[in-house]
Formats: C-alpha cells, sequence, structure tokens
C-alpha cells in the first residue's frame, strides 16, 4: 500500500508563487518505483491533469493551461513529489490532488484512472 499527503495549499494573490508537497510512504513505495502526478478539481468541475514525473525524475508532462508556470519535480531520497506553481492565476483555484502509479518504464500518464493511489488535496485558492 501507498500513503499520499499534500501540504503547501493555501491563499496567494494573483502572480504569486506556492510549492505543493507530497509525502509518500508505505512499504511498497520504498522497494518499487512509482510515477507520480498532480490534478487538480475546481467546484463544479471535473479532476484534471496538471503535471506528472517519471519514476526517475528524468521525464516531466504539462498540462497546456500550467506550462511555463509550474514545475514538478521528485526527491526519492525523501520519498517526496513537488509542485512549484509561479505567476500563478485565480483559475489554478482548485483542490490539488497527488497521485501515484506503479511505473512502467518512464512512461507518463496524464488521466486520472491510470494512478490508483490518491491523497486527500490540499486547497489553493488564488485570489484576483
Amino acid at each position: 500500500q501507498v500513503q499520499l499527503v499534500e501540504s503547501g495549499g493555501g491563499l496567494v494573490q494573483a502572480g504569486g508563487s506556492l510549492r505543493l508537497s507530497c509525502a509518500a510512504s508505505g512499504r511498497t513505495f520504498s522497494t518499487n518505483a512509482y510515477t507520480m502526478g498532480w490534478f487538480r478539481q475546481a467546484p463544479g468541475k471535473e479532476r484534471e491533469f496538471v503535471a506528472t514525473i517519471s519514476w526517475s525524475g528524468g521525464s516531466t508532462y504539462y498540462a497546456d493551461s500550467v506550462k511555463g508556470r509550474f514545475t514538478i519535480s521528485r526527491d526519492n531520497a525523501k520519498n517526496t513529489v513537488y509542485l512549484q506553481m509561479d505567476s500563478l492565476k485565480p483559475e489554478d483555484t482548485a483542490v490539488y490532488y497527488c497521485a501515484a502509479r506503479r511505473a512502467i518504464g518512464t512512461a507518463l500518464r496524464t488521466r486520472s484512472d491510470e494512478y490508483g493511489y490518491w491523497g486527500q488535496g490540499t486547497q489553493v485558492t488564488v485570489s484576483s
């Protein structure tokens, strides 16, 4: 089993920055490779893909809406994945979720149904 705990959300003005963290734990997480992803869900909307990173950290992929503003990274020694969010916009307001799935090579995944493990989410609110 894998447990994921997000932190770092909060209230920020438009143009500001936040860094989200996702701490992973569990016996299998330490002994297997996991592809990690960030998703978000705004009120009344479907959960949407934000970013994903391969188990080694060598490959990343972003949604067009955040490309150039958000950066996903990971520190495998700390079992932690980060999402650096810069130039935030009010439309970035959402609950942000961390997700994990067993890695298959370096393939990246952008669909929520491809991930088997989820955190509880952290609220990000961007004021105009």
